[in-house]
């Protein structure tokens, strides 16, 4: 019984896939909805896919028991939240220092201020490179591995000393072919002795990773007079199994020296690797279900047409269905039948789909910076969903073809 079952199995996807071969064009068109849908499926699976572990691995940086805080949060997707947060304190070298000396659970703090200048060696010019005002322990927090030189120390932040650690681009376009450790770099004209230099990172998204310039802290603040920015503190935490403990003794500290009665909403934003990589997946989640959306509107239209060349296929060999019936196939036969037909279509449609979803990521990855990560569980799935698509849209055909009386199908011409 199980060799019939399978020998009828078989018979059904050759009937089904010599059916397409016969009619070429049809089955083109047949096909192209559901091509369509599960091309989307994979290409935007695969894309977003490839973006979350390019952003948990490259863009959020930070360890997991790693944690920052700061005026506001680092993503504001709301205006008046934004307005709200400008209200704000600032958070001072005073609140850094007294998260620094009373916070028990921190293994390290740092603290750092950002933007953009214009850097200059001789002639040579780079602009909008990346400015990092920071405490030595930064380097430590951020994980930045130097090719040469060393970091900055304590003695230079007391003393706010007038050197600076570049970044791999810098060098390559302002001091090409010497070496600049102990040369004399200008940010905004101001003069700075490089002591160390970065180990290339690479791009992100399209974007440098090497265009950026170390200062001490205190250095910065001496330039620009009075601090009038707001610090981002980073800290780190004994171990990640204690980050909330720690994150609720900073917030505690810093609660105390803002003067928050109790019931009163912090004026400070606390932030883990986890509040960024969830802010991301809720935004890529909502990118991906309205292309999911979008695509099923394909694979609707592509189950359509597949219902309606069943239609076709059952008013075609109505006179083979009635002879069927004739000599013994029963009505689960013939359902069977059209419906692996309408699978086979589907699945067909699929496979071709997956390639050349995979093939849209690939091709997306190599002309732009966008990353892509194809994953197994995405080809299943577009094909199990092709497979869906065959057996729902192929059951009205089927189930009507099974329905026929024998006698009336052979009389029909």
């Amino acid at each position: 019984m199980p060799r019939a079952s399978t020998k009828h199995f078989a018979e059904a996807v050759s009937i089904a896939t010599s059916s397409l071969w016969m009619h070429k064009l049809r089955s083109i068109l047949t096909l192209i909805g559901v091509v369509i849908g599960v091309t989307s499926v994979i290409a935007v699976v695969s894309l977003i896919n490839g973006a979350n572990q390019y952003v948990a691995t490259r863009v959020f940086r930070l360890g997991a028991d790693v944690f920052g805080l700061s005026r506001q949060p680092s993503i504001v997707t709301n205006v008046d939240d934004f307005l709200e947060f400008q209200k704000r304190k600032r958070i001072t070298f005073e609140d850094y220092e007294a998260v620094r000396d009373l916070c028990r659970g921190c293994k390290e703090v740092g603290a750092a201020l950002g933007g953009r200048v214009e850097t200059k060696s001789g002639l040579n010019s780079l602009k909008d490179t990346n400015l990092r005002a920071w405490t030595p322990q930064m380097a430590e927090l951020y994980d930045v591995d130097l090719v040469a030189g060393r970091h900055m120390t304590e003695t230079d932040l007391h003393s706010a000393a007038p050197v600076c650690v570049l970044g791999n681009d810098i060098v390559e376009n302002l001091m090409p072919g010497v070496d600049p450790i102990g040369r004399e770099i200008r940010w905004n004209n101001t003069p700075c002795q490089v002591i160390g230099i970065g180990k290339k990172e690479g791009s992100s998204l399209g974007t440098s990773l090497d265009n950026w310039i170390i200062l001490p802290l205190t250095t910065y603040n001496k330039v620009n007079g009075n601090q009038q920015d707001s610090l981002r503190v980073t800290c780190r935490a004994a171990s990640a199994a204690n980050i909330r403990v720690t994150v609720d003794e900073v917030r505690q500290i810093m609660r105390g020296r803002h003067h928050l009665t109790y019931g009163k909403k912090d004026d400070f934003a606390v932030e883990t690797s986890d509040s960024f990589l969830d802010l991301w997946k809720n935004i890529s989640g909502t990118f991906f279900i309205v292309m999911i959306g979008i695509a099923s509107i394909s694979l609707v239209v592509g189950g359509i047409v597949i219902m309606n060349i069943m239609l076709v296929s059952v008013t075609e060999r109505t006179r083979e269905i009635g002879l069927r019936k004739s000599i013994g196939a029963r009505r689960g036969d013939i359902l069977r039948q059209f419906l692996i037909e309408a699978s086979t279509i589907a699945v067909i449609g699929g496979a071709l789909g997956v390639m050349l979803g995979v093939l849209v990521a690939k091709v997306v990855s190599w002309v732009t910076p966008l990353p892509s990560s194809v994953q197994l569980w995405s080809v299943i799935g577009g094909l199990i969903v092709a497979l869906s698509v065959g057996l729902f849209f192929g059951t009205y055909p089927a189930s009507k073809a099974a329905k026929l009386d024998p006698v009336d199908a052979l009389r029909s011409e």
